[in-house]
């Protein structure tokens, strides 16, 4: 049985044209051979897994043929591969320079990779920096590393710097179909895709999933079967999302939103991918912006037919909340409900805009009111006999009123003012001098002065109560001075209240009814209040009470008129007053910690002392 060669090395490619997705690097190192422009220091830099230390062999081959030696050479004496990660002291730069100077005995060049190269110690540096100004002829360094800010400036100035790219989706999953032919696997195109989206454009990680996955399922290379693999949430859930989203379907989202937990992916995985979703749908909406998806033919079906179902705006809004979910993950304290908040959100987008459509066509100055603002439950003709009753009786006590006119256009305010509560209708009349509407019941039009002198206040009161009118209308400044004339009718003469005396005892007892009644009601904090103090008589009509903070007596001012309201009734004197004083020294007389309430039972009962220490006792 042969042993098994990984994918990664055994397709690494062997000359330039086969390396994938850095064209432009191989390219000019091709013409730079060709032409004899080699620099004797380069630098590749780039991602893991994009080709830098395969090109470095390769270059270091093809610099050294010439056309006599056999297919199979690969000039193995003339490279000298270092790990700066474990050679990174002066010492192992030191005795690299020493080694340069010898001449190859075969080939005209001795090529030095030195791989990870900014792990390189700053004293290795400064010892290399010589011998990389002005190496020997027959010498080449190339330097690769993936991260190239660590290194010096003065290394970097005397190299030839290559940045190598990552490896494009698409490119990747060309090279991965070629490898799956030359082994025989049927391999579904969006399954290599999602191999190639996993491995982030590092080829060599490509590589390995692929060999990972054929494992799994074999010969058959499924899209099902990668996504259970890599567990990886599959195309096919972000599209049944965002069909219950667009179709407001909350119930089935969330149960989607648990499935998908329960198959292990966290929401912070899930709002991301649904953000790329929104993504990947806002790029199809326009033909020249379908490139950007980088996605196999089925899924790009798909994504085609999801995107006619979407508008720009919900996919910005969409967009804006999945993204401010993403970034509040991390810090939510709740992270599910924060995922299951956004996703009703996201399915409650519409809704919004219609609030808003109709918002703002309620905000617009030319919206013509319907009949529906104005009729209830009769007939139109109805309403029409009934207002053509009531003009006459308007217009005697109204000589500036003019006859309704149809279809008017209104204001938000004028509509609001016309919008009947009940079911009494009402009807929009124009005025002239206010260029306002008043609104005429079907009961009669509003009592003039004249008619309130004749009619009962009740009256008056049940009549101003049912009507609704602008206040900027005459039959509302009639209806205001009919309701003061009925005011002055219902004045009370003081000389005919009573006035009885009355003794502390009397008032003390009524005193505590009143705050044993509100204590029942809950009212808690105004019976605490009025239970500080026991109130006394300065004069004969004065109550006088001592507060030991203003806030007890700002509470008690600002209820005191039903107290007073029950005191006056209970003592038969209409004449007595409430005079509140702070005396901030009495606060001490009040227990409102535990330590507090100890102590006052302590000088009431010492004995108490006793009784906490016999039993182990604790505040």
């Amino acid at each position: 049985m042969e042993p098994f060669i990984v994918s990664a090395r055994k397709y690494r490619p062997q000359t330039f044209k086969d390396v994938v997705g850095q064209q432009a690097i191989t390219n000019t190192l091709l013409n730079a051979i060709e032409h004899n422009h080699l620099a004797q220091a380069l630098l590749f830099c780039g991602p893991r897994g994009v080709g830098k230390t395969t090109c470095a062999r390769i270059l270091a081959k093809q610099i050294n043929q010439d056309g006599t030696q056999h297919e199979d050479e690969d000039f193995a004496f003339n490279i000298f591969e270092l790990d700066a990660a474990s050679n990174n002291s002066v010492d192992d730069i030191r005795n690299l320079i020493d080694q340069v100077r010898i001449p190859p005995q075969v080939g005209k060049y001795k090529v030095y990779i030195i791989d990870e190269v900014h792990m390189l110690s700053a004293s290795a540096f400064n010892a290399f920096l010589k011998t990389l100004e002005e190496p020997p002829k027959h010498a080449i360094f190339i330097l690769a590393t993936t991260e190239k800010h660590k290194i010096i400036p003065t290394i970097l100035s005397r190299c030839q710097i290559f940045d190598f790219k990552r490896i494009t989706i698409k490119d990747a999953a060309n090279y991965l179909k070629y490898i799956a032919q030359e082994q025989g696997i049927e391999a579904e195109d969006d399954a290599l895709h999602i191999i190639a989206q996993k491995a982030d454009g590092a080829m060599r990680d490509a590589l390995s999933i692929f060999d990972r996955v054929v494992s799994f399922s074999g010969k058959q290379l499924t899209r099902k079967a990668v996504t259970e693999n890599l567990n990886v949430l599959d195309y096919e859930t972000y599209f049944e999302a965002t069909n219950y989203i667009l179709d407001h379907n909350i119930p089935e989202l969330l149960l989607l939103f648990n499935k998908t937990l329960a198959l292990g992916f966290d929401g912070h995985h899930f709002i991301s991918g649904l953000a790329s979703h929104y993504r990947d749908l806002m790029v199809c909406q326009h033909q020249s912006t379908i490139n950007l998806l980088e996605v196999g033919d089925g899924a790009k079906q798909s994504y085609l037919e999801q995107s006619q179902r979407t508008s720009p705006n919900f996919l910005l809004q969409a967009l804006q909340i999945a993204n401010d979910c993403d970034l509040k993950y991390k810090t939510s304290k709740n992270q599910r409900l924060l995922v299951e908040l956004s996703l009703m959100k996201l399915a409650s987008i519409d809704f919004d805009g219609e609030k808003k459509k109709l918002s703002s066509r309620l905000n617009s100055t030319d919206f013509i009111a319907p009949a529906s603002f104005y009729k209830t439950k009769k007939a139109v003709s109805a309403t029409n006999q009934n207002h053509q009753a009531a003009v006459p009786a308007l217009q005697n006590s109204t000589p500036n009123a003019v006859a309704p006119q149809p279809a008017q256009k209104l204001s938000p305010t004028i509509i609001a003012e016309a919008t009947p509560k009940s079911e009494e209708k009402t009807i929009a009349t124009p005025q002239k001098e206010s260029n306002t509407f008043q609104v005429v019941s079907d009961e009669g039009p509003t009592p003039t002065v004249n008619d309130a002198a004749s009619m009962p206040s009740k009256e008056i009161a049940n009549r101003l109560a049912e009507k609704r009118v602008s206040a900027l209308s005459i039959s509302s400044l009639k209806a205001k001075k009919a309701h003061e004339l009925s005011r002055k009718d219902n004045t009370i003469d003081e000389s005919k209240l009573p006035r009885n005396s009355f003794t502390e005892e009397a008032l003390q007892q009524h005193w505590a009814d009143f705050v044993h009644k509100i204590d029942t009601e809950g009212r808690k904090i105004l019976a605490s209040n009025l239970h500080a103090d026991i109130p006394k008589l300065k004069d004969e009509t004065t109550i006088w009470i001592e507060m030991p903070n203003g806030s007890m007596k700002k509470e008690i001012e600002r209820e005191q008129y039903e107290l007073m309201e029950h005191l006056k009734s209970k003592l038969q004197n209409y004449f007595i007053t409430l005079e509140i004083t702070v005396n901030e020294t009495s606060a001490k007389k009040f227990a409102f910690t535990p330590e507090e309430k100890y102590q006052k039972l302590r000088e009431k009962n010492p004995a108490i002392d006793l009784l906490r220490r016999e039993f182990d006792l604790d505040l």
